[in-house]
């Protein structure tokens, strides 16, 4: 039985290098980029105005207050995506809004609240206010320069650098391709959920393809879920001969222990497959089942919900990232406090459901068994507790997340 640190090694170690593809910038959230990406312009690309107001020389306002105002001749305007043909002179203040281009002379913006218009003088501003040089501007280059790298191979693009790479004139980035990965329950109790169905006596709905589908999709992976398998060994062997045909990576659920009628494992080798280990020393989740067959790759999974869950976060989200060559493959985690103990009395790690609250203080979320759906779906996080030990009420722990 492998530690969990050494499963995890072997599998990654067996991930091959991503394959890249060119993509459109509006498909590429949640993509993992395989090349750096240099900005194409500075950003800002000119001195711009970061308020409403009017562009002027610092110096002819340098005496302006609130007891007594200076006038200056209101010399022009600048909406966005205009520019100012010629110079500021001495006197002088051009209307200007957030984003416009600064004109040539001026060295400040003062915000439109610190003035006064005069009806009868629509030509004449008086200014309420002062403005230090450089003040309310932005300046050239002063976020990003040209040529700056902005991505690195690797990275997960969310939304922020989104923005980023189109601020800079990214169009298309190069980006790994997404595996596609075959769902498949097995079991003959397992019955479809669907309108009007009742289960027979000894059956039961099948809900492991339901929980894990956005997971596999939320690890940027193309979940493709496959009917449910009987408990047959021709049966089996037949599922898995068409998911491996279709798709990259075969995920299964339940059929992986020793039991006389776990067939999954017998029937990937049988095909060809080479299994590498099974048996985790992790509660839940100890039946798991790694192999490879060719460049294709098995995930055999416990049947159990909550341990096909755990073991998809531990072992199988950081093999997508990584077949998408991603850096990092961690889960995100998060620091909280114990609202009570966590007790683990067994001889494997066990990864305790739990909550973290708007305080930070972490609590169980009831019953911690294999196959108690409820208290998974309270949870917001797992809690890693070593074998024999129980960690008490005030310790501070690490949070594992499966939502960022």
């Amino acid at each position: 039985m492998l530690e969990l640190e050494k499963a995890l090694e072997t599998i990654l170690a067996s991930i091959p290098a991503p394959q890249s593809e060119t993509i459109p910038l509006a498909d590429a959230h949640r993509r993992v980029t395989t090349e750096k990406i240099f900005a194409a312009t500075d950003l800002p690309p000119f001195d711009n105005s970061s308020m409403d107001g009017y562009a002027v020389r610092s110096r002819d306002v340098a005496s302006a207050n609130a007891h007594k105002s200076v006038s200056l001749t209101l010399a022009g305007k600048i909406a966005a995506g205009e520019t100012f043909r010629g110079t500021l002179s001495a006197g002088q203040c051009i209307r200007i809004f957030t984003g416009s281009p600064l004109p040539a002379g001026a060295d400040a913006v003062v915000m439109q609240e610190d003035t006064q218009t005069d009806p009868d003088r629509p030509h004449e501003i008086r200014f309420l206010n002062s403005a230090k040089p450089w003040e309310n501007i932005r300046f050239h280059g002063e976020d990003v320069k040209r040529g700056a790298v902005i991505a690195h191979a690797g990275d997960i693009l969310g939304p922020a650098q989104l923005g980023l790479l189109s601020a800079t004139g990214a169009a298309r980035i190069s980006a790994a391709r997404r595996p596609s990965v075959a769902l498949l329950a097995t079991g003959s109790e397992l019955k479809e959920p669907a309108p009007g169905v009742a289960l027979a006596p000894g059956q039961i709905y099948e809900s492991n393809r339901a929980t894990l589908a956005p997971l596999i999709a939320g690890a940027g992976s193309l979940p493709k879920i496959f009917p449910i398998v009987p408990d047959d060994a021709d049966a089996t062997r037949t599922a898995l001969l068409h998911a491996l045909a279709d798709c990259d990576v075969l995920i299964t659920c339940g059929g992986v222990s020793v039991g006389e009628m776990d067939f999954v494992k017998s029937a990937f080798e049988e095909l060809g497959g080479h299994l590498q280990f099974w048996k985790v020393a992790i509660r839940p989740g100890k039946p798991f089942v790694f192999g490879h067959h060719r460049e294709k790759f098995l995930f055999g999974l416990p049947g159990n919900p909550v341990s096909a869950f755990v073991t998809f976060l531990l072992l199988v989200r950081p093999a997508l990232l990584r077949l998408q060559g991603a850096a990092h493959v961690g889960l995100p985690a998060s620091t909280g406090v114990l609202a009570e103990p966590f007790s683990n009395p067994g001889d494997r790690r066990h990864f305790m459901r739990a909550v973290v609250d708007a305080r930070g203080k972490v609590h169980t979320t009831g019953a911690q068994a294999a196959h108690v759906l409820s208290s998974l779906a309270l949870a917001n996080g797992l809690v890693d507790v070593p074998p024999k030990t129980t960690l008490p009420l005030g310790a501070s722990v690490q949070v594992l997340r499966w939502e960022q």
